[in-house]
């Protein structure tokens, strides 16, 4: 069975566990000046690294992360220690996976994940206000360091990568290019989770909404999706919920322990941190559930003492408004799309081809659709390839619905005719 479902077949009996903190756990032990690289900790003290993926273990973790946060070239050229990343990385990759393989049993496989920060730099914001245009990275640069740091910690043998606390989707996709690219060379798969960090507002520090990054993520065909960072565990509640609706994967999250003080000091000790999180699995958030900033292995066993009791998030099935449509059912298809629409869904696709009555079907979603004005906030996007079914839906939409006409062949005398034809029934052809 390969990692991935191995994984998923986890996932599906009970919820996994990750680790918590590795900078706020580096912190507390005082580490001296000239370990002020923590990523650089894996080649100099392998034993500190060591030591703290243990506590994690111990503590019940099924995951743990790789020490290599900041360990792409990118954020390494701080530390003058850029052409470094991929020994740093495989080294970083080699320890955790040791300490994984130490306590791995046939009952409770454990996994090093490796760790993909976003490093400091954005390839969508601006680095120069008075530049919209300037880029501090752009997509070229970005991969390039993503690929050194992914190859370093595959080799080092992970069994799976976390790129995380993901701040600019353009800066994942980049992540998420890079490991394809190593995948093809090599004829792998790896399985990847991507976790997102959001402002006070819900939304990415582009302003991209939680919606928009699942969308964005999508294609790549994540193992999961995530929120971590970002706040503590009682304030992400509800930014998770929307995540878990939205995402057809696996969905984790791993807050903060509360909010640091002046001291650095994180404000929810374990059982706090515990019974915020305790709300997530009663509501069947999560597939997945660790710690982040401030949490430590007593927060970890205390979370983990908890999800012994809860069963794991069942995911939507992306097909399940289809499903409806090709049955037929239309008031099932109704209740559907008002479920996406509440989530925040910007689209609705209506393709009802495959169900006994395709014109009568979209005739009647649209007319029971138009009940409840939420549904109108969907820009609704016609999709067949038999024009009648095309011609009773535009005759039922009292918006400016886009058509997707399979059968046409653009320029030729019968597409200029359907794109007159839409267009005086008020719609638009895409």
């Amino acid at each position: 069975m390969d990692t991935r479902s191995l994984l998923n077949q986890i996932a599906s009996e009970r919820i996994i566990i990750l680790d918590g903190a590795m900078g706020s756990m580096l912190q507390a032990l005082h580490p001296g000046p000239v370990d002020g690289c923590n990523d650089m900790l894996n080649i100099t003290k392998p034993g500190l690294i060591t030591g703290i993926h243990e506590a994690y273990l111990e503590a019940g973790a099924d995951i743990i992360e790789t020490c290599s946060f900041n360990a792409t070239s990118i954020s390494l050229k701080d530390y003058d220690l850029e052409n470094r990343a991929y020994e740093i990385s495989r080294a970083a990759g080699a320890i955790a996976k040791k300490a994984a393989d130490k306590f791995s049993t046939a009952q409770k496989p454990r996994f090093a994940a490796g760790s993909l920060g976003p490093t400091a730099k954005s390839a969508s914001i601006t680095s120069d206000i008075d530049n919209p245009l300037n880029r501090a990275v752009a997509w070229d640069g970005l991969e390039a360091a993503y690929y050194d740091n992914a190859r370093g910690l595959i080799d080092g043998g992970v069994d799976l990568l976390f790129i995380e606390t993901v701040f600019d989707s353009l800066n994942a996709k980049a992540a998420l290019f890079a490991i394809r690219r190593i995948e093809q060379e090599r004829g792998v798969s790896i399985p990847v989770m991507v976790s997102a960090t959001l402002s006070e507002g819900g939304r990415l520090l582009t302003g991209q909404t939680l919606e928009g990054f699942c969308r964005a993520m999508l294609p790549a065909n994540p193992w999961a999706l995530s929120l971590n960072c970002s706040f503590g565990a009682d304030s992400l509640k509800p930014h998770l919920a929307r995540l878990s609706a939205a995402s057809p994967c696996l969905v984790g999250a791993y807050p903060n322990a509360g909010l640091p003080d002046r001291q650095g000091n994180y404000s929810q000790t374990p059982a706090i941190m515990a019974s915020h999180i305790e709300s997530y699995l009663k509501e069947g958030l999560v597939n997945i559930i660790g710690g982040c900033c401030g949490s430590t292995p007593a927060h970890i066993a205390a979370i983990a003492s908890l999800a012994k009791n809860y069963k794991p998030r069942v995911p939507a099935s992306v097909n399940a408004f289809q499903a409806a449509i090709d049955s037929g059912d239309y008031e099932e298809a109704v209740e559907l799309a008002r479920e996406k629409a509440e989530r925040g869904a910007k689209t609705l696709i209506l393709n009802t081809d495959k169900s006994r009555d395709p014109g009568g079907t979209a005739k009647n979603f649209i007319f029971l659709s138009n009940c409840f004005p939420v549904l109108a906030e969907l820009q609704l996007i016609i999709e067949s390839e038999n024009w009648e079914t095309i011609e009773a839906a535009l005759k039922c939409v009292q918006g400016c619905a886009l058509v997707r006409y399979k059968n046409a062949k653009e320029d030729s005398a019968e597409y200029r005719e359907k794109v007159r034809l839409i267009r005086d029934y008020g719609g638009r052809i895409i």
